[in-house]
């Protein structure tokens, strides 16, 4: 029986990057991404850190992701949800924005802190899992050009390819365009808030083919009110998608 030199060749690379990666470890050893203390792999958090990140682990709003008490196993609504009719189909989010999620939210958005987008990415596709399909098409909510310019990036579509690259799916960072630039949100009371947004997303032109017919995963860092969402979602229905979901990094809740 001859030798399988292209498993051979495979099980050498992946020795040789086992060692340099051990050798990396030895001059920068893995340190939490909130408080920097020591930790025993890359990219994770300290026994403390973890238990201060609020994770939406259990039941959950199917339609915004926020947390909700009990253990119902069939689709459940929070009483914002069942108050209004959603533009999207389904949602989640990873965190709720308190805490040391809060932290690491600003830190990546703010900090300039773009070794955060590989572990959040990793807690958006667990906390999408129930949502996510063949097929589907994933896109971030855009920045205008101005603040796009000030800021350098755009985390919600790092945080989107990321996503994507993690469940096999296209990602496309230009799907929406914001022709407008608006006010910031905060401050703003929930009507306000749908009312600064109105007509300030659309669907850019030459990705119109690319969107007809698709389930949409819009992927955003922070959902408040949820009219950022409805922007995009609204966009996406009126240039032909077939679906939309919505994915948050964060979720503020009320009792956040």
């Amino acid at each position: 029986m001859g030798l399988d030199f292209k498993a051979v060749r495979g099980g050498m690379l992946a020795g040789m990057k086992q060692a340099a990666r051990g050798a990396l470890h030895i001059v920068f050893p893995p340190r939490c991404i909130a408080c920097n203390d020591a930790v025993s792999t890359d990219f994770g958090l300290c026994g403390p850190c973890w238990r201060d990140t609020p994770f939406i682990t259990g039941l959950a709003c199917d339609s915004c992701g926020t947390p909700l008490p009990g253990d119902d196993a069939g689709p459940v609504l929070c009483d914002d949800c069942l108050a209004q009719d959603r533009l999207w189909a389904r949602g989640r989010a990873a965190l709720t924005y308190k805490d040391n999620g809060r932290k690491m939210v600003l830190a990546l958005k703010h900090g300039d802190r773009l070794d955060l987008v590989r572990p959040m990415g990793a807690w958006l596709h667990r906390a999408a899992m129930p949502m996510l399909e063949p097929g589907m098409l994933v896109a971030p909510i855009p920045l205008h050009r101005l603040r796009l310019l000030k800021r350098r990036y755009n985390q919600s579509a790092l945080l989107s390819c990321e996503v994507a690259r993690l469940a096999g799916l296209t990602h496309c960072a230009d799907l929406f365009q914001r022709p407008r630039a608006t006010p910031s949100q905060v401050g703003k009371t929930r009507d306000e808030r749908f009312e600064n947004l109105r007509g300030a997303l659309q669907v850019t032109p030459r990705r119109r083919d690319l969107l007809a017919g698709r389930h949409v995963l819009i992927v955003d860092d922070v959902m408040t009110s949820g009219a950022t969402f409805a922007a995009a979602s609204q966009a996406a229905r009126a240039a032909g998608a077939a679906k939309v979901s919505v994915l948050a990094l964060a979720r503020v809740a009320k009792d956040a």
